[in-house]
């Protein structure tokens, strides 16, 4: 008769596997609280970029013309686009 030989396979428990599991929820609860307020930061900061951009065209018109254009006659004028526009129209004021 032949003896059969069992391999012994060495593997991961099932609660291995269930702590590993419970490591990586709790790094991730860490985590994306902390994503979404860099999120909120990038978006202010990108905010505040496009009033400057709008800004600084306002000024370059002003030096040109002598007058202060709006917002909205720099977009007719192509100055800014359509995207800075509303940008800058949804901004907050300071």
């Amino acid at each position: 008769m032949k003896k059969m030989l069992k391999k012994k396979v060495k593997g991961f428990t099932l609660i291995e596997m269930l702590v590993v599991l419970g490591i990586i929820s709790i790094l991730l609860l860490l985590f994306v609280p902390n994503l979404s307020k860099q999120k909120q930061k990038i978006q202010k900061d990108g905010n505040a970029a496009v009033v400057k951009v709008v800004e600084s065209q306002m000024d370059i018109y002003e030096l040109d013309h002598g007058v202060r254009p709006t917002a909205e006659e720099l977009e007719k004028l192509e100055m800014i686009t359509e995207e800075q526009l509303k940008e800058y129209n949804n901004a907050p004021k300071e």
